[in-house]
C-alpha cells in the first residue's frame, strides 16, 4: 500500500527508540588508534529502533535530480549508531555530524570520520556514525566478493538483536537515526543546534538520493556533506549493496535536485570525476547555485594514503617527523602489493576538513562557501567514453582547487593508473619526481620549493580551501617531505 506520507506528518510518525549499549566491550568501528577520552571525548553505542518506511518514485529517475518520492511498505528495524561526543557540554559547538557508515568492503567503515575526525575534534563537534545498510547489520560480500564483517557475525552477544529489513528501508532508518540525535536522546547532556548528513563513495551516492528524494519529505537534516560521489544514484525502491539500479534503468549522470532545501557541498576527487570504470561524475556537474558547492581536487584519489595509513593514528598531536613518516608513499594495501604506490595526497585530507567546516559555518551563518573552479577534461574519444583529465606540463591535473601539492610538485599524483587487489581502481598512485625533474622545477633545491610552496599554500588559506588551523603543520610536513630531508 502507499502511505504517502507528507513533511508535515513525518516527524510525529517517525519517532525511534534509543536504547544505549551497556554490554562489556567496545563499539564495532574503526576509530583510530588514540585515546578520545583523554582528549575530552565520550564515545558510547546505542541501538536505535522502529518502524521503517520503504519509498519509490512516482516517475522515472531523472538526470536533473527534481524527484518526488512516496512511501510503500514498512517494517519493523533495529540497527546501531556509534555517538562521539564532548564530555563537558561547554566544549560542544552546537553540530553533531551524522554519517551514512559505508559497507563497501562487506563491513560498517566510517571514511569521512577518518578524514575530517580532527576537524570535529577541535571544533567541538560531536560524531554519529549511523548502521544504515544491510551488509553490515546482517551480512554479505564486500568489493571483489569477499566474505563481509557484519556486526551480527564479528559479535553476535553484543550485536543479535539487530534487524534490518533491507536496502530500500535504509533511508527512512537515517531519518530516524537522524532525529534521534535531533530530538537529544543519544547526545547524553548536550543538545544539537544543526544536524548535518554525511556520506563517502556508496554511502555519497545513496545520500544523492536521499537528498533528491527523501529530504523534501523527512526534513530532518539541516545540510549535507557529499563525498566522493560517481555520476548515478539509484532511485529508492532499487537501492542495494552496489548501488545500481537492479532492473529499473537510471540515468548515467544524476544531479542534485534543483530546489534544494537545505545546503549541500558535494566534494570530488580525480577518480570520482572520470570514474575509473564507474559512471563517472562528469556527467552529474551543474553549476553551483545558493543552496550547493561542488569542489574538486586535482591530484586526489577516491581513498588514500590519509584512509589507510595516516587517519587512524592523526591525533593531531603526533610530531612531525612521526607524521611524515606515515604519509610517505606505500605501495602494500592489505596483503596486496600494489603496481605503483596509492595516491598520497595530503589535500584530500586537508580540503576534505575545509568543507565539513565550510558546511557547518554555512549552516550556522548562512554564509556560503567559496565556489572552485572544477578540474579541466577534454571531450571523450568515442561515445560512451569518459572524457580525459588535462595534465600540466608536470603531469597533475590542470584546474579544480589548487594546492601546493600541484602547484609546487614533489609527484605526479593521479586518481588512477594503478592495479592490484581489489581497491586498485580506486586508490590512485603516487610517481615521485626524479632528481634530475626536482633540480629543474627547483633550481635551489629545498628552499626554492618551500618558497614556492608556501606562496601556493598561502593562496588556498585565503581562499578558503584549507583551514588557517591546518597551515603550520602542512608547512612543517613540507619541509619534511623533500626528497633527502
Amino acid at each position: 500500500m502507499s502511505l504517502g506520507l507528507g513533511a508535515s506528518a513525518y516527524a510525529a510518525a517517525a519517532q525511534p527508540v534509543a536504547k544505549k549499549i551497556e554490554a562489556a566491550g567496545s563499539p564495532f568501528l574503526t576509530i583510530g588508534a588514540f585515546d578520545l577520552k583523554a582528549m575530552g571525548y565520550e564515545v558510547e553505542e546505542f541501538i536505535v529502533s522502529g518502524t521503517a518506511s520503504a519509498y519509490k518514485l512516482t516517475g522515472p529517475p531523472t538526470a536533473d535530480g527534481g524527484w518526488t518520492a512516496v512511501t510503500t511498505d514498512q517494517a519493523p528495524y533495529a540497527t546501531r549508531i556509534v555517538v562521539i561526543r564532548p564530555q563537558d557540554p561547554k566544549a560542544f559547538n552546537g553540530t553533531a555530524v551524522v554519517e551514512w557508515l559505508n559497507v563497501t568492503g562487506g563491513l560498517d567503515a566510517g571514511p569521512d570520520w577518518t578524514y575530517s575526525h580532527r576537524e570535529m575534534l577541535r571544533a567541538g563537534m560531536a560524531y554519529v556514525g549511523v548502521s544504515a545498510q544491510r551488509v553490515g547489520v546482517e551480512g554479505g560480500q564486500g568489493i571483489g566478493g569477499t566474505p563481509g564483517m557484519s556486526l551480527k557475525r564479528v559479535n553476535p552477544a553484543r550485536y543479535g538483536t539487530l534487524s534490518h529489513p533491507g536496502d530500500t528501508y535504509a533511508f527512512d532508518m537515517f531519518s530516524q537515526a537522524g532525529q534521534a540525535v535531533k530530538t537529544g536522546k543519544v547526545l547524553g547532556p548536550l543538545t544539537a543546534k544543526r544536524v548535518l548528513a554525511t556520506g563517502e563513495s556508496q554511502s555519497a551516492v545513496f545520500m544523492t538520493t536521499y537528498v533528491n528524494a527523501i529530504d523534501p519529505l523527512a526534513r530532518v537534516y539541516d545540510g549535507f556533506y557529499i563525498h566522493s560521489r560517481f555520476g548515478g544514484a539509484p532511485p529508492p525502491e532499487a537501492a542495494a549493496m552496489r548501488g545500481g539500479p537492479n532492473g529499473r534503468p537510471g540515468p548515467s549522470g544524476v544531479k542534485m535536485r534543483p530546489n534544494l532545501r537545505v545546503p549541500v557541498i558535494t566534494l570530488i576527487s580525480e577518480t570520482d570525476l572520470i570514474g575509473s570504470g564507474l559512471s563517472g561524475f562528469w556527467a552529474a556537474e551543474q553549476p553551483d547555485n545558493d543552496k550547493l558547492r561542488i569542489w574538486e581536487m586535482p591530484g586526489t584519489a577516491h581513498v588514500d594514503n590519509y584512509m589507510f595509513f595516516v587517519g587512524g593514528h592523526d591525533d593531531g598531536k603526533a610530531a612531525i617527523d612521526t607524521l611524515a613518516g606515515y604519509w610517505k608513499p606505500n605501495d602494500a594495501l592489505f596483503g596486496s602489493k600494489m603496481a605503483k604506490p596509492i595516491n598520497s595526497a595530503p589535500q584530500h585530507h586537508y580540503v576534505a576538513q575545509a568543507a565539513l567546516a565550510g558546511l557547518d559555518r554555512w549552516v550556522r551563518t548562512g554564509k556560503p562557501p567559496a565556489k572552485a573552479p572544477r578540474m579541466t577534461i577534454e571531450p571523450a574519444a568515442a561515445a560512451g567514453q569518459p572524457p580525459k583529465l588535462v595534465a600540466d606540463a608536470n603531469g597533475n591535473t590542470q584546474g579544480g582547487i589548487r594546492t601546493p601539492w600541484v602547484d609546487a610538485p614533489i609527484a605526479r599524483l593521479s586518481g588512477s593508473g594503478n592495479a592490484g587487489g581489489p581497491f586498485g581502481f580506486l586508490v590512485g598512485s603516487t610517481q615521485p619526481y626524479d632528481a634530475a625533474t626536482l633540480a629543474k622545477l627547483y633550481p635551489g633545491g629545498k628552499a626554492d620549493y618551500l618558497k614556492a610552496f608556501d606562496a601556493s599554500l598561502s593562496a588556498a588559506v585565503k581562499a578558503g580551501f584549507i583551514l588557517p588551523a591546518d597551515q603550520t603543520e602542512i608547512r612543517a610536513l613540507a619541509a619534511a617531505g623533500w626528497p633527502g630531508s
